[in-house]
């Protein structure tokens, strides 16, 4: 059966981050339809609406269905220029904020931006913790492990530092990240510099396959990319993780938003969202 395929517009008059993060979380609990995604961020002129109003009608013409639109627009008249196009239209400020005001009995403001601007100590803070885990990737820096939230362990191309930068940069989180290398295979024990922070520890581990994998487009038929050092650096690190309890996460078939908010999770860390 060939695929559907369907036009989906992310409308907003700033960045569209919302909008789109939103509107494909909905979109992914359907299949068999391929989606050809439109962006249009800073929509806030009456000329700008009306070109969009004719990309968005060309999209229903070409596609034979009517385009999905999803929307943060907070000037009415630019929703109402969109609102004349063919499409099904999901405004999301409409869907919520109309129950909201009844319920706290007052309007809501129009204002733009303002949940990104009203949090402005949050940014700094996400800032400083990318800052950290730029400087203390890798090893780098252990002395001062001291003063990180959390410290990930793995093998190498565990997804250690992919994850410490998501934890920083969303969630403020200052996270280090530890590799741990053959020569640690030698002995079975934490290696020194960690064992003043194991509280602060947790593992990245993953199926020896995908680690086959990640390694082969790295370092193509080298030693460190075959099946069986993958296979013996793993279980040796969770057996090292289970010896010494440390937790530990399974990422092979999770993203790094999932891997993220499960170890924000199990290790009760504060997200720094909100100054």
């Amino acid at each position: 059966m060939t695929p559907q395929k369907r036009t989906v517009f992310y409308l907003s008059d700033r960045t569209g981050i919302t909008a789109e993060t939103l509107g494909h979380s909905l979109l992914t609990q359907f299949d068999g339809i391929t989606w050809s995604t439109v962006n249009v961020p800073f929509l806030d002129d009456i000329e700008q609406a009306r070109a969009v109003l004719v990309q968005i009608n060309q999209a229903a013409v070409d596609d034979g269905y009517r385009p999905l639109v999803f929307s943060t627009l907070l000037k009415p008249e630019i929703l109402e220029v969109i609102k004349q196009a063919n499409c099904r239209m999901y405004d999301f400020f409409e869907t919520f904020i109309r129950s909201i005001e009844e319920e706290l009995h007052q309007p809501f403001i129009r204002i733009a931006g303002r949940s990104h601007g009203q949090h402005h100590l949050s940014y700094f803070k996400r800032i400083a913790a990318v800052n950290y885990v730029l400087a203390h990737d890798d090893g780098v820096n252990s002395k001062h492990y001291v003063d990180a939230d959390i410290i990930l362990m793995g093998v190498s191309r565990s997804g250690k530092t992919p994850t410490c930068l998501y934890l920083g940069l969303q969630y403020g989180i200052a996270a280090a990240n530890y590799p741990l290398t053959p020569d640690d295979m030698s002995v079975q024990q934490i290696p020194k510099i960690l064992e003043n922070v194991r509280s602060k520890l947790f593992g990245l581990t993953l199926t020896p396959a995908q680690l086959h994998f990640i390694r082969q487009e790295r370092r193509p038929d080298s030693e460190y990319a075959s099946l069986a050092q993958c296979q013996r650096e793993l279980q040796w690190q969770e057996a090292l993780f289970r010896q010494f309890d440390i937790p530990y996460l399974d990422t092979t078939r999770i993203s790094i938003e999932e891997i993220s908010a499960i170890i924000l999770n199990r290790c009760g860390l504060r997200r720094q969202l909100y100054g």
